[in-house]
């Protein structure tokens, strides 16, 4: 029966990942797999069970097993960051999914369907959202991030990444200089190519980056602006201090150079944390950030709060390139707001990443890591000996996708070292996986 089971789960995996059984499609319940292929019902439960373990399918109680929706690794470009993640084990991104998810959809779909002008979210909102749904936003920042901000220099955007995109088109010219932490978001990165910026690192220390060499780039009188990540830094997970933040606002206000604030996992610190640089300077800071990392990566709903000098600029770059997110997407995402949806899953995501963080510092215990307690991710060095591209690819070889530096260095040479994303993995999966990955690194031949 054994082989009968491995046999219609490869059989099943193959017409999956051969596009014969789409994204979404239903599949036979249990009894009828098994009556359909001669096997009792514990075997075609076990059928599922692998399939949901490789990835492939997911089951949603009262409604069945379902084909999952998930690209394939064919599908992504080969310099997309997220090109692995169709892997059975995703430690490359950080994908909030969490117990009712799918039902919360269902519920909120529901309300706008029976909302009393449905057809307005067929209309064209204005650029950067309408007021209401900007309103509030301002009122969650203010409560829940300390950001007052008034409407009119808020706009809504199609993710933090668009937000920073945006914020560097309106701001910046080709060829201009911005500095850039020696270890940051490659998103950044990419963004900074395409608007042909020229990107200069700034060493990273233990605790932040060098705010000495960064006064003395800034110095050159050629810097522009400073990207920066304040609270929760992706990937390394420092939080920087009052001190540290009162220091690169006066190195901005000296040198004259916009403040691009990256905020998409600031949330995961809480509130005890020191002032934004939207609050210490908001006459030059540019504050990003989105629901991503929070409620859905999928929703792709984002905000830029704007100085009140340039927040004409920005709203015309907004109108020039994309005009504005879908309605549907803001009344959900507004509304999630508004009824303490967000505010909800944010306590609750809190939590758990600490607990994610306690495992993963256990099983590397003695290992060369950066986090922070309450990050979704990790930095992994290496010892001298491994290059991080040899066990990326024994890792991706045993069906586990991680992040290599190289993605995040803006020096010539990037450390040989990993960042592995902690939430896209179901908790009690987790030590196994790290276990797998601290296993490869540790009996990789040198």
């Amino acid at each position: 029966m054994t082989s009968r089971v491995a046999h219609l789960t490869e059989q099943l995996a193959v017409d999956i990942r051969e596009g014969r059984l789409p994204a979404g499609a239903a599949l036979p319940t249990h009894r009828q797999l098994a009556a359909r292929h001669g096997i009792a019902i514990a075997s075609a439960s076990k059928v599922y069970a692998q399939l949901r373990a490789m990835g492939l399918v997911i089951g949603e109680t009262g409604r069945g097993t379902f084909v999952r929706d998930r690209p394939l690794q064919r599908e992504w470009d080969s310099g997309d960051e997220a090109r692995l993640s169709a892997t059975a084990v995703d430690l490359s991104f950080n994908h909030p999914t969490w117990p009712g998810q799918a039902d919360l959809l269902r519920g909120m779909l529901r309300e706008l369907a029976g909302g009393g002008d449905l057809s307005a979210l067929l209309r064209q909102q204005p650029p950067g959202g309408r007021r209401q749904e900007r309103r509030i936003v301002a009122e969650y920042l203010s409560k829940e991030r300390g950001i007052p901000v008034d409407e009119s220099r808020l706009f809504l955007v199609n993710g933090a990444q668009q937000g920073l995109d945006v914020a560097a088109r309106a701001l910046l010219e080709p060829h201009d200089e911005v500095v850039v932490d020696a270890l940051t978001y490659p998103g950044f990165k990419m963004l900074a190519g395409v608007q042909r910026l020229v990107l200069k690192p700034v060493r990273s220390l233990v605790q932040g980056p060098d705010l000495d060499e960064l006064d003395a780039l800034c110095a050159t009188g050629r810097i522009r602006a400073i990207h920066t990540m304040p609270t929760l830094h992706n990937p390394l997970g420092w939080v920087l201090t009052g001190e540290q933040r009162l220091r690169i606002v006066d190195i901005a206000r000296r040198h004259d150079c916009w403040l691009f604030e990256d905020a998409a996992y600031a949330w995961l610190a809480g509130g005890k944390t020191p002032p934004a640089f939207a609050v210490l300077a908001p006459e030059r800071t540019v504050h990003v950030s989105s629901l991503s990392k929070s409620l859905a990566s999928g929703l792709r709903f984002g905000y830029i709060v704007a100085p009140e000098s340039c927040a004409s600029r920005i709203k015309a770059v907004v109108r020039a390139t994309f005009w504005s997110l879908p309605s549907i997407v803001t009344a959900m995402a507004s509304r999630w707001i508004a009824d303490g949806t967000v505010a909800r899953q944010e306590q609750r995501l809190r939590r758990e990443a600490r607990r994610r963080q306690a495992i993963a510092r256990n099983v590397f215990a003695g290992m060369e890591l950066a986090s922070h307690p309450a990050s979704l991710f990790l930095w992994l060095s290496l010892p001298e000996d491994l290059r991080m591209d040899r066990i990326a690819t024994a890792l991706a070889a045993k069906g586990i996708a991680v992040s290599k530096a190289e993605a995040y260095a803006t020096t010539r040479h990037a450390p040989h070292a990993l960042r592995l994303g902690l939430g896209s993995v179901d908790l009690e999966e987790l030590r196994p996986v790290l276990l797998r990955v601290r296993e490869t690194i540790e009996q990789f031949p040198v």
